[in-house]
């Protein structure tokens, strides 16, 4: 039976991390250009604001060209937070969004930001668009850590948050008000193998990448308020600092994947 902790883990990863990922290895020379911009679209519809060269938005497939003499390692993903900007060039109109998004691409000397516009059809019918904004970045300016963690330090500590988060709830007695959560949880210790990464990550990257994909969306459905006002705002607080960690390590973990070194 369908859940909403089901529905969340088929729900599509960030929209940065599978821009960073394809973009990566179609630079890496692992995918062709003609398969990018659909691989990172799926179903929806992507435009790209303010990309150089342009006066109007432009699809996602015409702006990709604008990343076309960048290597690898000059694309990345970032997901600040507050209190948390890693990866994030110094302070400016990118940084700002970017906390505010929550996600991020750098790419190069460009910063670019998704955001999710929706949209009411003349019959009534809702509909959604992705806009990329480009942003210039600051020239020069440093990430804010050049010391972020790989794929096996990652891996380790999303572990251990998720097996710390899983008691913290346990004894809050999350089964009561996201009774869905428990069983989401705990399938996340048994990952299928499944992976949304392109070519060229190796085996490691596409496991972490799977269970953090799952995982950020079980975290979005967690921080939601459970129906019917089953907690109390005591109670929310509590829930709120057990899923803190497991948030951290999760962002930590899709960063770490999707940065990840490529290989033939």
């Amino acid at each position: 039976m369908s859940t909403p902790a089901t529905g969340a883990a088929t729900l599509a990863p960030r929209r940065s991390s599978r821009f960073v990922a394809w973009v990566r290895a179609w630079r890496a020379g692992l995918v062709p250009y003609d398969e990018v911009a659909d691989a990172i679209a799926g179903d929806e519809e992507h435009l790209v604001a303010d990309a150089p060269g342009t006066w109007t938005d432009v699809p996602l497939g015409s702006a990709l060209p604008t990343l076309a003499k960048l290597s690898p390692d000059e694309i990345r993903l970032v997901l600040p937070a507050p209190g948390d900007p890693r990866g994030l060039p110094g302070p400016g109109d990118f940084a700002g969004a970017a906390l505010v998004a929550g996600e991020a691409v750098v790419a190069g000397g460009l910063g670019l930001i998704p955001e999710v516009r929706s949209h009411t059809s003349g019959s009534g019918d809702c509909f959604e668009t992705v806009l990329w904004r480009v942003y210039p970045l600051p020239a020069n300016a440093p990430a804010a850590s050049l010391s972020l963690p790989g794929a096996a330090e990652a891996e380790a500590e999303l572990a251990a948050a998720l097996a710390d988060t899983t008691a913290a709830l346990t004894r809050l007695d999350v089964a009561q008000w996201r009774p869905e959560l428990a069983g989401a949880l705990a399938a996340l210790r048994r990952p299928d193998g499944t992976t949304d990464l392109p070519p060229g990550f190796d085996p490691r990257a596409r496991r972490l990448f799977a269970r953090a994909a799952v995982l950020d969306r079980v975290l979005a459905l967690a921080g939601h308020s459970a129906p019917g006002g089953a907690i109390n705002n005591y109670e929310a607080q509590q829930r709120d600092a057990a899923l803190r960690p497991l948030t951290a390590a999760c962002r930590q973990a899709l960063v770490a994947a999707c940065n990840a070194p490529l290989r033939p």
